[in-house]
């Protein structure tokens, strides 16, 4: 049965998966909501691997638009026109709060139809397009209020980090090393690509990049483990570094892969992706990071602390990096599901605090979506897909 038609008086809850770091971050808190008798309405976006992880980790769920590529001109039309795609299934589900982390798409049409909104960012320079806002922001401590721009009544705190609301139910698979066709001797590096085609992407990350895979080649003893974001950076780096393919000192893996796991069984991390960062300071996994942009109040929290190494220069990643194998216990320390459960308990109250005015109810945008609808037919991707 899918999972947003389950009959329910709690109310309904939709979750937009944006990018493929939501679908571990959202996957325990689903789980958590309808354990607690409260329907979700999940939609995906067809980007990176959004769809192969919510696979994996067997949601329900909606598959309604792709990315855009770079050029901001189609990344603005494809944001919009997945807006117009979402609306006539929004309309037809009518959930009561709309929660992501910070789905453009998703806000643009929970402001058109005036429902509630909850971003769950933690990066203070992205909490909301162009002028629209959303209703909420749910967000770690670290983050100053000052640094975001949103009423102060409406942001909400938790401790810790936002990987950490999942991190305490990973379960490490050890087989992965051997399907990966690793040695228990290797030293094994995790490495992923900047995101070349963000909007926050800074070239100086291409180069710490190049640079930090060029310094581990010169070391035999070190596996490196690619995670493109797409075909695309798959090609770059098979045709950049093709020698370290050949002699399979670098490998991608053939199918998508439970990103904790990986790290879990890397000795340490060197990335520009934020989340995978962050994922392995919950882990206790040593990690560098080669992104060039902004840096938020969270990374700065976990360098501050020795969790995470800030890598900006050539020369830091010579005399910073350490190669070594890791000392990996069985298994991660034992952690609550504590900040699982205050964030759920957060997205509860937000949905009984829906306001009356908070509707569906305007004619003229109801006569459009209904206008839009007609043509729903078109957009086969909206299927429940398992």
């Amino acid at each position: 049965m899918e999972t947003s038609q389950v009959a329910t008086t709690k109310g309904k809850i939709w979750v937009d998966l944006d990018n493929s770091p939501h679908v571990p971050l959202f996957a325990p808190i689903i789980e958590e909501l309808e354990r607690r008798n409260y329907s979700v309405l999940v939609t995906a976006r067809d980007c990176f691997q959004v769809r192969e992880l919510a696979d994996l980790f067997r949601l329900n769920y909606r598959l309604i638009g792709r990315h855009s590529g770079k050029n901001t001109l189609r990344k603005i039309a494809g944001l919009c026109f997945r807006a117009l795609r979402l609306i006539p299934m929004v309309l037809r589900q009518r959930p009561d709060l709309a929660v992501a982390v910070c789905s453009r798409s998703q806000l643009i049409v929970s402001t058109l139809l005036g429902i509630p909104s909850l971003f769950m960012g933690d990066y203070e320079f992205a909490t909301g397009w162009a002028l629209i806002r959303p209703r909420w922001l749910l967000c770690p401590e670290v983050i100053p209020n000052q640094a975001i721009r949103l009423d102060p009544k409406r942001i909400m705190k938790y401790r810790g980090i936002k990987e950490d609301i999942y991190v305490p139910r990973f379960v490490p698979d050890p087989g992965i090393r051997s399907r990966l066709g690793l040695e228990e001797q290797d030293v094994v590096a995790t490495i992923r690509p900047p995101a070349s085609e963000a909007h926050y992407h800074n070239p100086q990350s291409d180069e710490l990049f190049a640079a930090a895979v060029q310094f581990l080649a010169k070391s035999p003893k070190v596996k490196l483990v690619a995670l493109p974001r797409n075909e695309k950076q798959a090609l770059e780096l098979r045709n950049r570094w093709p020698d370290l393919f050949l002699n399979r000192r670098m490998r991608i893996p053939n199918q998508v892969v439970n990103g904790l796991n990986l790290i879990w069984h890397s000795d340490f991390v060197i990335s520009a992706g934020g989340t995978m960062n962050r994922e392995a300071a919950a882990l206790g996994v040593p990690v560098y990071s080669v992104f060039r942009g902004k840096i938020g109040a969270v990374d700065q929290y976990l360098a501050s602390r020795g969790r995470l190494v800030l890598l900006e220069s050539v020369e830091d990643i010579h005399t910073k990096i350490v190669v070594a194998r890791r000392a990996r216990p069985e298994k991660p320390s034992e952690l609550a599901d504590t900040i699982l459960n205050r964030v759920v308990d957060e997205i509860i109250e937000l949905l009984e605090k829906k306001q009356p005015s908070s509707s569906y109810g305007k004619i003229a945008l109801n006569q459009f979506a209904s206008a839009v609808g007609k043509r729903g037919s078109e957009f086969n991707s909206s299927e429940p897909t398992k």
